[in-house]
């Protein structure tokens, strides 16, 4: 696409583009696909985490607050109270997930270390031989 010509892009495009790289695609595959700019995608993915949907703008004009917002580096608008608190609760949620699968993994690495260390030991008694001699000829 041409820098000279400029596309303006709905807020709908915009959010099913950003969950789309939050799903795992990959964002130089999209962006040739979207025939749209990588750091455009990266802006949008960023404005998301910061204030969600309400965050891509749409078609118009943004507001000035919202302008003066965007270049302090401040998102557009602020959650409500009860949102951030349900944001914060499912992270901690999806957190305590990842901990629990992490101990999972490292209790069946432990038990299976102490597999290896046991076999090793059983080798390696006196009076046992852990190889074959060479033979001279």
């Amino acid at each position: 696409m041409s820098k000279s010509k400029s596309r303006v892009l709905s807020r709908e495009f915009k959010l099913s583009a950003v969950r789309r790289i939050l799903a795992g695609e990959n964002v130089s595959a999209l962006a040739r696909e979207l025939k749209v700019g990588r750091k455009d995608l990266y802006i949008w993915r960023d404005r998301f985490r910061s204030g969600g949907p309400e965050a891509l703008r749409g078609r118009g004009r943004p507001t000035k607050a919202a302008v003066v917002g965007q270049a302090a580096g401040h998102p557009t608008k602020k959650m409500a109270p009860d949102r951030e608190l349900d944001a914060a609760r499912r992270r901690i949620a999806e957190l305590e997930r990842k901990v629990g699968q992490q101990q999972v993994d490292l209790d069946f690495f432990r038990r299976a270390l102490r597999q290896v260390k046991g076999a090793r030991r059983a080798r390696a008694a006196p009076g046992v031989t852990a190889s074959t001699k060479s033979f001279a000829r």
